[in-house]
């Protein structure tokens, strides 16, 4: 497939990265220093220019694309790009937008592109799916919500659960899940009944939303519901953020440095009770009893400062913080600094529009720990080679399906379990082996 990609940002690099291997692609930008160091690095054609003009549009080929994706940070250049794409060609166009207001109008049919996404409507599902799995590193709804798949680290002194140091065979795992990978260190095991899961291990699981459940109280031992969250930074992202999180029944408080913009949210979340504060502010944390709230999101437009303020409110008490990431680079910074969770929103909307340059079937793709592993849902053909086969009288292919939608019902496979043409297969696969995993199925 040609593929032409508007941005050689942080969105458009993990595009690149994820599809370059099996597509033809052309990177457009402004600048001349990314394009250069994805040529070094990838095997694409790359165009200099301005994305909004006929002229570098079809420099780039858009006449022979079969797929447009237009993921810069400025969604009214994407909008424009998508527009001249239309008109010039026949190819599917995607657009990243930063605005759920132009997402509400692309569902409207007001806006003529063939897909739109939103960075902060996906970047607040993410952690809208965290807050029911306090225990995970990272977690992505399937089929919808059917099927769950949460990354989880073992914590040390981990033990004593029935699961942890037992071979799989004899562990007490929660019913409807399966354990698809287990990560340690560097080594990525492939799970058997013979394997163990150690403290330190991170793991990958793939179950029913209850058993996600069951899983986070067998990690952490933690059993409270989160019902309650402060987000510091009231801007769109924290307010999308907002929106989600009060839909789901949970009470929400915000705590927003710019006096101006505090009104401003307390008028459009009457819900919501705000507070004109510094998120760095230790006496009003104690004042505030920030410190009994069960989480706190961190939407600061600046690493550093999302940071220092979770750090802050861990000391206080908080027992989940899930900061927002902006630069890849500071993800292994939180970590270290004791963030619970770190999300990149870059990254989150980056998996969305990935899944445009994979098979057709592909409804859905998820990555994890740092993209080299994938999961998959997609549909088996007739012409299968595994469809009709037990599982294990399968070759091995580097995945693991870990749930099957048949007929409309979600089933955790055994060995014994035979898999069947047209059913909905969710699949861990590393990275590398995807393309081969597709055609296999």
């Amino acid at each position: 497939m040609r593929i032409v990609v508007l941005g050689a940002g942080h969105v458009g690099r993990a595009i690149v990265d994820a599809l370059y291997e099996e597509h033809e692609i052309t990177v457009i930008d402004t600048n001349a220093d990314r394009l250069t160091w994805l040529a070094d690095r990838y095997d694409v054609r790359i165009v200099e220019g301005n994305g909004t003009t006929k002229r570098v549009i079809r420099e780039a080929g858009i006449q022979n694309c079969s797929l447009f994706i237009a993921s810069t940070s400025r969604e009214e250049a994407n909008l424009v790009s998508a527009m001249l794409v239309k008109k010039l060609s026949g190819a599917r166009v995607i657009v990243r937008t930063t605005s759920v207001e132009y997402l509400d109008a692309w569902r409207e049919r007001e806006i003529d592109v063939d897909f739109m996404v939103s960075s902060e409507l996906e970047t607040a599902n993410a952690i809208s799916g965290l807050i029911g799995i306090p225990a995970a590193r990272q977690t992505d709804v399937f089929a919808d919500g059917k099927v769950q798949v949460v990354e989880f680290d073992v914590p040390d002194g981990a033990g004593g659960n029935g699961v942890v140091g037992r071979k799989l065979r004899d562990a007490e795992l929660p019913v409807d899940s399966k354990v698809v990978s287990i990560i340690r260190g560097d080594e990525r095991i492939m799970p058997d009944g013979g394997q163990r899961v150690l403290a330190g291990d991170r793991i990958v699981v793939i179950g029913s939303p209850d058993a996600a459940r069951q899983w986070s109280r067998v990690i952490s031992h933690e059993r409270q519901r989160v019902d309650d969250i402060v987000i510091f930074g009231g801007g769109r992202m924290g307010t999308t953020i907002a929106h989600v999180l009060l839909d789901r029944g949970i009470r929400v408080r915000f705590v927003e440095g710019r006096l101006e913009r505090a009104r401003e949210v307390a008028e459009e979340i009457p819900e919501a009770r705000v507070f004109n504060a510094s998120a760095f502010d230790s006496e009003f944390f104690e004042r505030e009893r920030i410190g009994h709230t069960t989480a706190a999101v961190f939407a600061l437009n600046d690493d550093p400062g999302n940071l220092f303020s979770a750090v802050l409110a861990k000391s206080k008490g908080v027992q989940l913080t899930i900061a927002l990431a902006h630069d890849q680079t500071s993800l292994h910074v939180y970590e270290r600094g004791g963030v619970d969770v770190a999300i990149n929103p870059r990254q989150v909307i980056a998996e969305e529009l990935v899944r445009f340059g994979h098979d057709p079937r592909i409804r859905q793709i998820a990555m994890l720990d740092d993209d080299r592993f994938e999961i998959l849902d997609l549909t088996v053909r007739a012409e299968s080679e595994l469809a009709g086969m037990r599982f294990d009288q399968m070759p091995e292919t580097g995945s693991v399906i870990g749930a099957i939608i048949r007929n409309g019902d979600a089933i955790i496979p055994h060995s014994k379990d035979i898999l069947r043409a047209g059913d909905r297969v969710i699949v861990f696969v590393e990275s590398r082996r995807a393309s081969t995993v597709e055609r296999i199925l």
